[in-house]
């Protein structure tokens, strides 16, 4: 009998077509399955994603102030075209509220040619700041403290991020969200406006740590442990105007400040802990055991010299007059460091309070004097800005002064 035709591997027809057949039959099993698996996904209850989470935009108050601190920020400042004058900034400022307000709900901004890149706001916010720049051009009386701040010897300021006429702080817990609306944003406003200066800046990672936890600086301290609580009376009266065409708003202080990492690293823990007042392990002053004790600064060591030392940041940050007390949001900055340099990094110190001059300006001063974390921290930059109160839908950001 003649032998069975065979393929090169020696199978035969017979063998080849029953495996095709049983392969059939395993692709179809796994096609049902992976069915199965699908309809029973869909049927389970989806897992909320933080990029579908948004803030508010309307409100007595704008947003990116109270609103718990996003993990990066787009810190913009604009200089006004010579020929903008009190009509303009109103078209100005109604077509970037228009496009902050879609963009914050993860919508497209009304001339996005990159549409997709809006659908995951992740916490967006948008907050106007006004420079005395504007406020000028908008013929509107300037509160006393809307000026560069008074000079401080430890300042070493660099024009490039200093000053400027219309603040955009751009923050969202993912970077792609930040960079597309910063685009949006300066797209709007680039027949008004010139770019001044960009910083940018991060924390944490949204999900990294328990919400509450008070941000770390690159230092490894604390940043930020005194801050008065969002929602409460202390709050409100550390933070909102009260009257005038500023009343909801609030005075803005922008501050870079370099942290020389490298030499930081040469002090030991000790020296650390001294210099800052707190423990850099919990963040509990000296005289503590958790970070949010109240520190004494009574306390004497066994020689009898202070516990919390007064050169140390914590005691000259801390007023003795409660008035002059500030809402701080800062960011981490690191960028690309010089030849010979391990890193190029620092703060972008962000404070908020009704009055710069009788809140912020004495505790800069008291810093200024005597603290001895100035060894490691150089002010590199300043800016101060009036930021509006919030609008109802309709509205815009400044309508108070420019309608």
């Amino acid at each position: 009998m003649r032998g069975s035709p065979r393929s090169a591997g020696g199978a035969t027809r017979r063998t080849f077509l029953l495996g095709g057949a049983v392969a059939g039959v395993g692709a179809a099993a796994a096609v049902g399955l992976d069915a199965a698996v699908s309809a029973s996904a869909q049927q389970q209850p989806s897992v909320p994603l933080n990029g579908e989470v948004t803030v508010p935009f309307h409100g007595e108050h704008q947003a990116g102030i109270d609103t718990d601190a996003q993990a990066h920020v787009a810190l913009v400042a604009l200089d006004l075209a010579t020929d903008v004058d009190r009509a303009g900034l109103q078209r100005l400022m109604r077509t970037l509220t228009d496009d902050a307000a879609r963009l914050t709900q993860g919508r497209s901004a009304l001339a996005d040619t990159e549409p997709e890149l809006a659908t995951a706001p992740a916490r967006l916010t948008v907050t106007f700041g006004f420079g005395p720049g504007l406020v000028a051009r908008a013929a509107a009386p300037a509160p006393s403290w809307l000026a560069p701040l008074p000079a401080f010897s430890i300042d070493r300021l660099r024009p490039e991020y200093g000053d400027g006429d219309l603040l955009l702080q751009v923050a969202a817990d993912d970077a792609v969200t930040v960079a597309h609306a910063t685009r949006m944003l300066l797209k709007d406003a680039r027949a008004f406006a010139t770019t001044r200066w960009v910083q940018h800046g991060f924390r944490r990672a949204h999900g990294t740590e328990r919400p509450g936890t008070t941000m770390r600086n690159l230092f490894g301290q604390v940043d930020g442990t005194s801050n008065p609580v969002p929602g409460t009376p202390a709050f409100d009266d550390v933070v909102w105007v009260r009257e005038g065409w500023l009343a909801g708003g609030t005075g803005m202080v922008v501050r870079r400040i370099a942290m020389d990492l490298d030499k930081w690293d040469r002090l030991d823990r000790p020296g650390r802990d001294q210099a800052v007042g707190r423990f850099q392990s919990t963040g509990a002053p000296l005289t503590g055991t958790d970070e949010f004790d109240e520190p004494d600064f009574g306390a004497k060591d066994a020689v009898g010299f202070p516990v919390i030392a007064e050169f140390s940041h914590l005691r000259r940050s801390r007023p003795d007059d409660t008035t002059q007390r500030i809402f701080r949001r800062g960011y981490n900055y690191d960028q690309t460091p010089p030849a010979g340099v391990v890193s190029d990094a620092g703060l972008l110190f962000v404070s908020f309070q009704a009055d710069i001059e009788r809140q912020f300006v004495p505790i800069q001063r008291r810093l200024d004097e005597l603290d001895l974390l100035n060894e490691w921290t150089t002010p590199i930059g300043s800016a101060v800005f009036a930021v509006p109160p919030g609008c109802r839908e309709g509205g815009y950001i400044g309508e108070g002064i420019l309608s």
